[in-house]
């Protein structure tokens, strides 16, 4: 797959080859809802949890005889059917975090990245920094890809510069080529992809013989 290669000015450069075993492949739509609802499962807390009968502060007495007086037996105030009461099979504290087959992430992660390159959401830039770490110098490149949209930047690297001139940005997330989240990549209405990162994503992914 050829793809323009664009200067942080919004000009055309030159031409890069994508490695069609990454950009080119047919969209796996099921997999990429795997990769997905594994990452926001990942991400749940599992915090939440209620009292049962036994853990509700109250008196064991009990309210009122067992027979005459035409009420249903009670043993005590903290019974379920009460007001203040225990709950029955209410939620408690859990973890939902579980594992996705290596393979299986890797595919999701390459039929986003397929995707994304043949929807046109993808954009390849020439490599660029933010030497000042300040967010209006990053704004003033973005603005000439993509204006007030979920934006993705594929980085060749941990650029701590880019990334602390984008925190203050809402809409634009930062990933590694090697530590790539299906969420975001899938979201992304604008995926700028640094040109180095293009040619480490081809190695990182298409180097694996796998199944597919």
């Amino acid at each position: 797959m050829e793809k323009k290669v664009y200067s942080t000015d919004g000009k055309e450069l030159r031409t890069i080859s994508l490695d069609d075993k990454v950009f080119g492949l047919p969209v796996n739509e099921d997999v990429i809802y795997y990769a997905i609802t594994n990452e926001l499962a990942n991400k749940r807390v599992g915090t939440a949890c209620t009292k049962t009968r036994a853990e509700v502060h109250g008196s064991n007495k009990k309210p009122y005889k067992q027979k005459g007086t035409g009420n249903a037996r009670r043993g005590d105030k903290k019974s379920p059917i009460t007001v203040g009461g225990g709950t029955i099979f209410g939620p408690k504290p859990r973890d939902y975090s579980y594992s996705l087959p290596k393979k299986e992430k890797r595919l999701a992660m390459k039929s986003i990245l397929s995707l994304q390159a043949q929807s046109d959401r993808l954009t390849v830039v020439e490599d660029f920094t933010v030497e000042s770490g300040k967010t209006k110098d990053l704004v003033k490149i973005l603005d000439n890809f993509a204006k007030d949209e979920r934006t993705v930047i594929i980085l060749k690297d941990d650029d701590a510069k880019i990334k602390q001139a984008g925190r203050n940005l809402y809409n634009v997330h930062f990933l590694s080529y090697n530590r790539l989240r299906a969420h975001d990549l899938f979201y992304g209405r604008k995926v700028i992809l640094l040109e180095s990162a293009a040619k480490n994503l081809s190695d990182f992914f298409a180097d694996k013989k796998e199944a597919e």
